[in-house]
């Protein structure tokens, strides 16, 4: 017959916790990794967004029309690429300055914001 000794009887389980806790890790883990991917992602649309906005918005001034049309432009371009103009600014040598916003998609996390200008020597 053979008799285990106290020691053996306490240990009993730990694998267990050590695994499960080995388990929790990685989801703590990997939940941080996509809430980075996501505001990576959110800020690399962001500033897409801003750019191919004030691009469209600089095309307009360039054409002689107003400052307001060329916002007007840069909201929708903003739009189609999923992102909030936040500002717009045309000064007088038609040069355009925006500002879009676009959500992280992440729980907690602050919305991504980028800027962007474009024109004759902006």
């Amino acid at each position: 017959m053979r008799h285990r000794s106290r020691i053996g009887r306490l240990d009993r389980g730990s694998a267990t916790v050590l695994v499960v806790a080995a388990i929790a890790a990685l989801l703590a883990s990997g939940i941080g990794a996509m809430a980075l991917v996501g505001a990576v992602r959110a800020s690399h649309q962001a500033h897409s967004a801003a750019d191919l906005a004030v691009l469209a918005g600089a095309m307009v001034l360039a054409r002689g029309e107003s400052a307001a049309s060329a916002c007007a432009r840069a909201t929708i371009v903003a739009a189609q690429n999923r992102a909030g103009l936040i500002a717009c600014h045309a000064s007088g040598d038609a040069v355009l300055e925006v500002v879009v916003t676009t959500s992280s998609g992440a729980p907690g996390l602050s919305p991504a914001v980028a800027r962007s200008r474009a024109g004759p020597g902006a």
